[in-house]
């Protein structure tokens, strides 16, 4: 076979990368960005072109493992499916259903088999304690879409390449390609952005977005609460938001403006570590400017009052009236409306985790208990256990707790392609074909686009006779698993055989632009097979206006001031933030890398190196103060644990706060990941409080969590 050229959607991260790769005898000679792409005009990460490192990485899992005294040994695929099933059927007859639990890491949307598969799977299971990467970072968003929009998964979208103001807290999209907005080339779109008008980044660290931005306000962190009340205070005082266009599907804006009127600028400023004068400036900008967005991501996300942060920035996007306006805040609407799909699946706290009493959100509990329900004693407790693309011993608070757990378990199934810090822990390991072995069609990311655009990827390279797909290994687990009647049991058998490309051509017929959108036949109407002759895909609107048909309350109102966030913003004002920690006086934050995005990621060469580095970022006052120099070893310490890692000492993070990056610390012996283990990094999740939560959507604290630092002796 000679050299062919193949087409595909980058699946690495949200930008959604079309490549151009190069193929020959099943062998990846070359990627690159394929400039002809619908989406992403030639734009490509160093990501896109890691996956050939994937294709050929040594160390990745082909055939099922299973886990020996004497170490790990290959077994038929059959005989790995006979121990799950025997084993977790045994668990689940002798102590139930929710002995049973399930954790879905981050790829399961970014890959088609398995995202088409999962719920049909984990609800075979039938059990509640469900668990997912999400609750990590993401459930804020969730929350605050389903108490104000009707739709935990209907999440507004800036229309980025309309806007001349964009301000930026706590994100860094030029690490992240864009989350909750997903849009190649962030980059570009920044400078067009600033050639229009201004784009402002306010953060504790000059990251690589703010770098490029206008301007820059350090701010302290944890305190981005206070700077969105006062500006929601400004906004009342200052614009009039009966003249938006959304005003008359927006109800109970006069008690949000009660709740933000006591936070003056003189008042918040000082909590903020930001002038009152460079507020007011920014809050002027916002005016003045004709197209203004807000963002905020992990920064704003992954702290004590992240769901209230978000509700504030969607609430001051409101009051700018740049909600479901074009040059503002937009919904998308996909080719495959997941979404409406999904709209069944959009609910929360209907009940509460055993151990902590926390409320279930779009049908998982919060990673943070899941070692806890493994190791508490008593009905309900956590025997058996199903890992589906993740890596809690790293993502997940209190590390050393999980893997304490992770060991306790009966019996743990992973799915997934790596022997890793989580999956040493399983007794069988169930490797899917992965990367450019898989078809791919990205209906979860298209949720959160800035275009309409539809594309399916076949895939480029093929998989040997005894590989298995995600979901096949998904579909084979659900017909296994099963618990229900008879009735049931027929019916999650027909499911489990309904092949994903047939899912995906039926969900796209049916779609808004399908031959059957809209209930009425469209002869030109999208199908998979029209979409299969497109490599480039398929252009379907630009983002519009979508009120109040996409709304998904029962009022088709846009509810402004969600009862659960009024109380929990009174428990604001019992906060002191001038009570010190003598112990732990230093505030700690994540930090984001381009060419990390997940843990497996580190085992990938062409992954090393830029400005990927385990490192404690240090401002040099407080480096001073404690005679720490550049590059020396320092104790990071927390009441939970500790960590020796290297000082980075830059004056591009704010004074008493230090920034680590996490998903490292891949030293231990008995994981198989080369390239990460020769830099093993550290696991800064060792320091992490698993009860230092948002305590409305149960999101871990990240951000802010409080530690002590001290020089190590040379």
């Amino acid at each position: 076979m000679g050299k062919e050229l193949k087409y595909r959607t980058c699946h690495l991260c949200e930008a959604m990368c079309g490549l151009e790769i190069e193929v020959e005898d099943n062998k990846v000679l070359s990627i690159k960005g394929h400039k002809e792409d619908i989406y992403s005009k030639g734009h490509i990460c160093p990501k896109g072109v890691a996956l050939k490192d994937l294709h050929e990485d040594k160390n990745r899992l082909k055939r099922p493992v299973k886990r020996t005294d004497n170490g790990w040994v290959e077994i038929s695929w059959n005989e790995a499916f006979d121990a799950v099933e025997r084993e977790l059927k045994k668990i689940r007859k002798k102590y139930g259903n929710d002995a049973i639990a399930t954790y879905t890491g981050n790829p399961t949307v970014h890959n088609t088999g398995t995202a088409l598969t999962l719920y049909d799977t984990i609800n075979a299971i039938d059990t509640k304690n469900r668990y997912a990467s999400h609750s990590l970072d993401s459930v804020p968003v969730f929350l605050v879409n389903q108490m104000m929009f009707g739709h935990a998964m209907l999440a507004p979208v800036p229309d980025i390449e309309s806007l001349d103001y964009f301000l930026i807290i706590g994100a860094n999209p030029l690490a992240s390609n864009g989350s909750f907005m997903s849009t190649p080339d962030i980059k570009g779109k920044i400078s067009n952005i600033k050639s229009k008008g201004k784009v402002v980044v306010i953060d504790p660290r000059k990251t690589e977005t703010a770098k490029k931005a206008s301007e820059h306000y350090f701010i302290k962190p944890e305190r981005d609460i206070y700077l969105l009340l006062g500006i929601a205070n400004e906004l009342f005082k200052r614009t009039n938001i009966t003249d938006s266009l959304s005003y008359s599907y927006i109800k109970n804006i006069d008690q949000l403006q009660e709740v933000v009127s006591e936070y003056d600028l003189e008042n918040i400023a000082p909590l903020t570590g930001m002038s009152a004068d460079d507020i007011s400036k920014i809050i002027d900008d916002l005016l003045s400017h004709k197209n203004p967005v807000v963002y905020g991501r992990l920064g704003v996300n992954t702290q004590r009052y992240g769901t209230l942060c978000q509700w504030l920035i969607t609430s001051v996007n409101i009051l700018l009236g740049q909600l479901d306006k074009p040059g503002g805040l937009l919904f998308t609407l996909p080719a495959i409306d997941y979404v409406t799909l999904m709209a069944h699946e959009s609910k929360m706290f209907r009940y509460k985790s055993r151990v902590k009493s926390y409320g279930e959100i779009v049908g998982e509990y919060p990673t943070a208990t899941l070692a806890e329900e493994i190791l508490t004693p008593g009905e309900g407790q956590v025997r058996g256990f199903l890992s589906i693309a993740g890596n809690p011993a790293r993502s997940a608070p209190n590390s050393d707790q999980v893997e304490e757990a992770l060991k306790s378990l009966e019996f743990m199934v992973a799915v997934d392609m790596y022997i890793n810090e989580t999956t040493q822990y399983a007794d069988i390991i169930l490797p899917p074909a992965v990367g450019l072995e898989t078809m791919h069609y990205s209906f979860v990311l298209h949720m959160v686009a800035t275009k309409n655009t539809s594309k399916f990827s076949p895939p480029p390279l093929q998989v040997s006779d005894n590989q298995r797909y995600d979901y096949q290994i998904m579909s084979e687990l659900q017909r296994r698993l099963f618990s229900g009647g008879v009735f049931s049991k027929a019916k999650n058998y027909i499911t489990s055989k309904i092949s994903p490309k047939r899912k995906l051509d039926l969900a796209l017929k049916t779609g808004p632009y399908g031959i059957w959108g809209g209930r009425k036949f469209k002869k030109d109407g999208l199908s998979l097979s029209k979409l299969e002759k497109k490599k480039e895909g398929v252009f379907l609107s630009e983002l519009s206006g979508q009120f109040p048909d996409r709304l998904f309350t029962k009022d088709k109102k846009v509810e402004l001031t969600p009862e659960l966030f009024v109380k929990e913003l009174q428990n604001l004002k019992k906060e002191s933030f001038e009570a010190k920690d003598d112990k732990h006086p230093f505030t700690l934050i994540g930090r984001r890398h381009l060419r990390s995005n997940n843990s497996w990621m580190h085992n990938l060469p062409i992954l090393q190196g830029g400005s990927r580095k385990c490192t404690a970022m240090i401002h040099p006052q407080d480096a001073s103060f404690l005679s720490i120099s550049d590059d020396q070893m320092i104790e990071v310490y927390s009441k939970k644990g500790s960590i020796s890692i290297a000082a980075e000492v830059s004056d591009e993070i704010v004074p008493g706060t230090i920034s680590i990056p996490h998903g490292w610390g891949h030293h231990g012996k008995n994981i198989r990941m080369d390239v990460a283990q020769e830099e093993s990094g550290v696991n800064v999740n060792l320091l992490m409080d698993h009860e230092r939560l948002d305590p409305l959507s149960y999101n871990m604290a990240f951000n802010g969590h409080p530690v002590g630092i001290r020089a190590i002796s040379s």
